[in-house]
């Protein structure tokens, strides 16, 4: 038996929840969905514990600076 990050749990609870709802409609974008869902609120904690650095918050995240800009930017964290 393997021991699930308590992430991933509330992903598929959360996801499986979802799919219920739909009640047998055909699901649409999840995957854009989820990403839109998660990635935001991560950006924003790792910006607010970097103090507003992006060059560090790149580093937090094992991304490249110019592509921490683009979500930023994406996620109208920034303009």
């Amino acid at each position: 038996m393997t021991n699930k990050h308590p992430i991933t749990e509330c992903i598929e609870t959360q996801l499986q929840i979802y799919l219920n709802d739909l009640k047998g409609t055909s699901p649409n974008g999840i995957y854009q969905m989820v990403l839109a869902v998660v990635e935001k609120p991560m950006l924003e904690l790792v910006m607010q514990h970097a103090k507003q650095n992006q060059s560090l918050a790149a580093q937090y995240l094992g991304i490249n600076r110019n592509t921490l800009h683009k979500k930023l930017v994406e996620h109208q964290l920034i303009k």
